[in-house]
């Protein structure tokens, strides 16, 4: 009996390690016409992170000069 789990155990371990993960590289070939859709993603990505760290930043900024100012005409 130990050694049908065991072998059942092998079957296991062996078959875990069969998948391979295959990544595209994001590469853009001039010579062609054809641009890569994951490409323009990372990039509208990369643009819509900056656009709202600079948001976000403002939002503090100005809630932050609110408070102050509240807190300046309180006393």
């Amino acid at each position: 009996m130990e050694d049908k789990v065991s072998s059942q155990n092998n079957v296991n371990l062996e078959t875990s390690n069969e998948i391979d993960v295959v990544e595209k590289p994001l590469n853009v070939n001039n010579n062609s016409n054809r641009v890569d859709i994951n490409v323009l993603k990372s990039k509208l990505k990369a643009a819509e992170v900056k656009e709202f760290k600079k948001n976000a930043f403002i939002i503090s900024f100005l809630i932050l000069i609110l408070g102050a100012l509240s807190i300046y005409l309180s006393f």
